[in-house]
């Protein structure tokens, strides 16, 4: 690709040194928003950090820093010997708020321009694509909703309604209903070792909540924070939104990669960390590396969110024990959720907090809505407390074990030399490796066109994978819709 020439005239660049704003805010806002409005095209050619901060008259580490977050979000890219980009491929949540930028021009927000508020959280991403209608293969986190249990679900519901509707219509505990707090904290010590009481266990409307609340109850700033690469777009977007200052982690074959974090930030304020199945790829933290995690949080300082997301779904021997179980310093936030065990609109998660943090989660939960609704904890408790749920899930894990294998020989059959689906313990989806050099963006959209929900790995990253590669979901399609959709897959890459 050929250069663009240097393009950044630092005169529309205005830095307010009165305002409360860092500076290095201040630039990272504007040059967001010279990207975004096309101002700086893909494949511009910025000035060094060097002649930047000469030119404005600011510190070199003012641009640093600036930069560095832009890195982060993939605005900008490095060209090793070569300078620095703007970013050739810009993702496409970005080219469409490019396009409609103009309508959004001049809206307000609590008085002031959408684009002078610290963090646009309405140009944040947590999820690749925009998806409308029934879900259809490979779409991910999507249950086997053909196998819930509706009838019984109803029985239960229509059982609360009739016996327990006036004590339950009331507002009531922020930290959500107790007997549902008791069941799932006695579930999580049985089956994956987590150390808690139910008065340390807060509802949430599921775990991007819960990682909402506990970003903004812990973050100020800047302040430095871990996030494993490539990664949930939910929490990045959850961190920026915080003002934290992301830190991208590479993953290999064991998960985090804990020496790589040290050397780019030795001491985070918050380490967020999918131990038991990492997300996207699925490989599991050892316990070595746990151990060195819970030692670097012990003497930094350092909060962990483990977001334990599907743990459930193991199809050999039992699930993992959680991180948070190894903990005897109370470093641990754990999240988890129903979401995806249940379905989807059930939105109940939850947060495990250390004692010195739950009153404070308590009230962040309060001031982002006071509380989730109290018939729907009250039915999940007795499902659970009852044993539906623990042979619902038993079902599932049988189910979703077969659609498993179903996809494995289907794409044994048909996407033979056009993506390489290895099998998988645990979890809900399948990662499908392309062959060098086909990117996944482009096998992305092709699929698309073709009726087929895939996602590129390549979105849920910072830093530029060696390989691209594509995330299927099985659990929510039946043999015969995986059989076809892995057809038209096959039909789609071929036409790369």
């Amino acid at each position: 690709m050929s250069k663009i020439a240097t393009s950044l005239p630092t005169a529309t660049i205005a830095l307010d040194r009165s305002a409360s704003t860092a500076l290095y805010r201040q630039l990272y806002d504007q040059l967001r928003e010279a990207i975004l409005s096309g101002r700086l095209s893909p494949g511009t050619r910025l000035p060094s950090t060097r002649e930047l901060a000469g030119d404005l008259d600011i510190a070199r580490n003012t641009v640093l820093n600036a930069f560095e977050q832009l890195y982060a979000e993939s605005y900008l890219e490095r060209r090793v010997g070569d300078g620095t980009y703007v970013s050739a491929q810009l993702p496409d949540d970005l080219l469409r708020v490019k396009a409609t930028r103009s309508a959004r021009k001049g809206l307000k927000s609590n008085g002031h321009p959408v684009s002078q508020r610290p963090q646009p959280v309405s140009f944040m991403s947590t999820s690749v694509g925009s998806y409308d209608g029934p879900p259809r293969p490979f779409r991910t986190s999507t249950p086997a909703l053909d196998a819930f249990p509706y009838k019984l679900w109803g029985r239960l519901l229509a059982r609360r309604w009739s016996n327990s509707a006036r004590e339950l219509l009331p507002y009531g505990d922020s930290a959500g209903y107790f007997p549902l707090r008791k069941t799932i904290a006695s579930y999580l010590s049985t089956t994956r070792g987590v150390q808690c009481s139910p008065e340390q266990l807060i509802i949430t409307s599921g775990s991007q909540h819960a990682l909402e609340i506990v970003t903004r109850t812990l973050l100020a700033p800047n302040d430095g924070a871990w996030i494993e690469d490539p990664g949930f777009l939910g929490a990045r977007a959850t961190l920026t939104a915080a003002g934290a200052r992301l830190v991208p982690v590479p993953v290999d074959a064991d998960g985090l990669n804990i020496s790589a974090g040290i050397e780019r930030c030795a001491e985070p304020r918050l380490i967020y960390v999918t131990p038991s199945h990492q997300y996207p790829l699925g490989m599991t933290l050892p316990l070595s590396r746990r151990l060195a995690l819970l030692k670097l949080a012990s003497e930094t300082g350092a909060w962990i969110i483990e977001d334990d997301y599907d743990s459930e779904f193991r199809y050999v021997g039992r699930p993992l024990a959680a991180l948070q179980g190894l903990d005897n310093d109370q470093r641990v936030i754990y999240i988890g959720t129903l979401s995806k065990v249940l379905f989807p609109s059930i939105r109940i998660g939850y947060i495990i907090a250390p004692w010195q943090l739950f009153d404070e989660f308590v009230q962040a939960r309060r001031l982002a809505g006071h509380q989730s609704p109290t018939l729907e904890q009250a039915v999940l408790a007795d499902f659970i407390s009852e044993g539906h749920f623990a042979r619902h899930l038993r079902k599932m894990r049988a189910i979703y074990a077969e659609r498993q294998q179903t996809l494995l020989k289907a794409s044994k059959a048909e996407l033979d030399g056009l993506l390489d689906i290895q099998p998988s313990d645990t979890g809900m989806h399948l990662i499908g490796w392309l062959p060098e050099g086909v990117d996944d963006q482009a096998a992305f959209h092709a699929a698309l066109a073709g009726g087929v929900e895939v996602t590129p790995l390549s979105a849920y990253s910072i830093r530029p994978q060696k390989r691209g590669a594509l995330r299927l979901g099985y659990t929510g399609y039946k043999p015969r819709e995986i059989w076809r959709a892995t057809r038209r897959l096959a039909a789609a890459l071929r036409s790369q």
